[in-house]
């Protein structure tokens, strides 16, 4: 069911992102079929996430030190109060966030929810021209830069010439110059009485070419996503420890390590630099209970289990690519726990198709989310009861792009259509067959580049792999392979011909790749995303 709107009164007194939304009509159909999901109408996210905590719970954790739920409740307290009392901070105005994970960066994004602000956060790798675009394009006002991460800020923002205010700290070492501020700010702060379908956030996606698209998240969304996926899936409890690879930047960054933790009484641990080994040592160290991170990332953390003590996990999320059912059995066989994979969407907020427990198939993404609805597209834009076609999903979470045309494309007849091609199966699972422009078709045949590189990701000279097509004048397009290799594998010819002949023994023999190249790594988005289009180009 769709739930009955209250007529809608904002406390933005600055309204430039409400007013450039998709109007009501080009927007997709939200559903709020769970009890958890229908929030009062008065809601700031940051207050019910970390304000409603056991004030004397560990909220956040690092290698720098650790700050209970009523130290983080103070310290975005003040921050919020320094925003708007000092810095002429208005509801509504759009806040750019840049730093790598750690707990000062966690309170700046709870502040400006307080403050009635809109958060902006970026990824510490974006360079001047891509910050430029998003601040020009947001019309960012105010701006709080980890000082570590200001070289490329400084050139972005003087570009852009919308910053009128800048607020820097020095990580969690302390002694920056919003620290040295805030220690004059009085405590306590009235938080802004924001309404559920007031913006929180916009997540500008990670796009390498052309305009970046704002994705529009209100503060009902920050929640949701944890009542729906969390809630449901990850069995939640107070205490527990959650870690995850992605920057807070990234949505499912986001969920895993700061709303999900902070919704449910558990701790956040953080981790500025993640690598596969930093993640390991992380688990040992502050005996992490949950960890979200990338498949390939999990297939390298097998090769560095060794004496590794990974002890305290009791739950795995993988999202970002998908997961391999090779790598789900290695990770299974060598530590007993089954990786819950997902499917998420920053147009979506977070995972809205997954399986945990003994509802996980290997290989298959899962079934829908509690709170959302999923169908399979035909053609002409028509559900099936099953088969292969264009995913598409209803929920309590959707797409708003801020100011784009391309808008039109994501939804469609009131479904989010997410660009990936799934197979439905007769039990209501979905499997995942290619990004829709991912699909190489070669003599005729339809060829699914995931298909092929998981069928080489099961040989054990193959570390990473990626598959493309590329223009073939006797076959329109042929198959190539891109791949990493394992640690003391050497490339040659017969390995090239020892990896044809296992794809042909793996699936069917015409969707072996004709090209075999050997390379030292793979070209990835900040978030982790294979970018195909690169390997396309060489």
């Amino acid at each position: 069911m769709s739930e009955v709107r209250d007529s809608f009164q904002t406390a933005h007194t600055d309204t430039f992102v409400r007013d450039r939304l998709p109007p009501a009509e080009a927007q997709p159909e939200f559903l709020f079929t769970l009890p958890e999901l229908l929030y009062p109408e008065r809601l700031n996210a940051a207050v019910e996430l970390i304000d409603r905590g056991d004030p004397d719970a560990l909220a956040i954790v690092s290698d720098a030190g650790a700050w209970t739920y009523g130290q983080m409740a103070d310290l975005s307290d003040r921050i919020a109060r320094l925003l708007t009392e000092e810095e002429g901070l208005e509801p509504g105005n759009r806040v750019f966030l840049r730093g790598p994970n750690n707990a000062m960066l966690f309170a700046c994004w709870l502040g400006v929810l307080k403050a009635g602000g809109i958060v902006v956060a970026t990824m510490p790798i974006l360079r001047a021209g891509e910050i430029a675009t998003i601040l020009d394009r947001a019309q960012v006002s105010h701006a709080i830069v980890d000082a570590r991460c200001l070289e490329d800020y400084h050139t972005g923002a003087e570009q852009a010439g919308t910053v009128r205010s800048l607020l820097t700290y020095n990580g969690d070492a302390g002694g920056g110059e919003l620290e040295r501020r805030l220690e004059q700010v009085r405590s306590g702060f009235a938080a802004v009485q924001t309404h559920r379908d007031d913006v929180a956030l916009i997540a500008f996606t990670s796009g390498t070419t052309g305009k970046p698209k704002g994705c529009v998240h209100y503060h009902r969304d920050v929640l949701a996503c944890a009542d729906a996926l969390a809630r449901h899936i990850l069995d939640p409890q107070p205490g527990e420890r959650w870690a995850c690879s992605a920057p807070l930047a990234f949505t499912f960054g986001l969920g895993q390590l700061l709303i999900f933790p902070w919704r449910f009484g558990g701790t956040a641990v953080t981790l500025e630099t993640p690598s596969p080994a930093a993640l390991l040592d992380l688990v040992k160290r502050h005996r992490v209970t949950k960890l979200a991170t990338a498949p390939t990332a999990y297939k390298a953390m097998l090769g560095l289990l060794g004496d590794a003590d990974i002890s305290s996990l009791r739950t795995c999320v993988s999202a970002g690519e998908h997961l391999p059912a090779s790598t789900w059995h290695a990770w299974h066989e060598a530590t007993g726990l089954r990786i819950i994979d997902g499917i998420g969407a920053t147009e979506m907020m977070h995972i809205f198709i997954s399986a945990s427990g003994d509802d996980i198939r290997p290989g298959a993404t899962g079934k829908p989310v509690p709170g959302y609805v999923a169908a399979v597209l035909d053609e002409q834009d028509r559900p099936m009861a099953s088969g292969t076609g264009c995913l598409a999903i209803k929920g309590p979470t959707g797409c708003r792009y801020f100011d784009d045309e391309r808008q039109a494309t994501y939804v469609r007849g009131g479904w989010n259509v997410t660009g990936d091609t799934y197979r439905k199966d007769e039990d209501g699972y979905y499997w995942y067959v290619a990004r829709s422009d991912d699909m190489i078709v070669s003599s005729g045949y339809n060829i699914a580049a995931p298909e092929v590189e998981n069928a080489l990701a099961t040989h054990p000279a193959v570390q990473e792999c990626a598959v493309v097509g590329v223009p073939c004048e006797e076959r329109g397009q042929r198959v190539r392979a891109f791949v990493v290799l394992a640690e003391r594998v050497a490339p040659d010819e017969a390995l090239a011909s020892e990896l044809q002949a296992h794809v042909k023994a793996t699936i069917a023999p015409y969707k072996y790749p004709r090209d075999v190249e050997f390379v030292r790594s793979l070209p990835k988005t900040a978030t982790g995303k294979l970018q195909r289009a690169m390997l396309r180009q060489r």
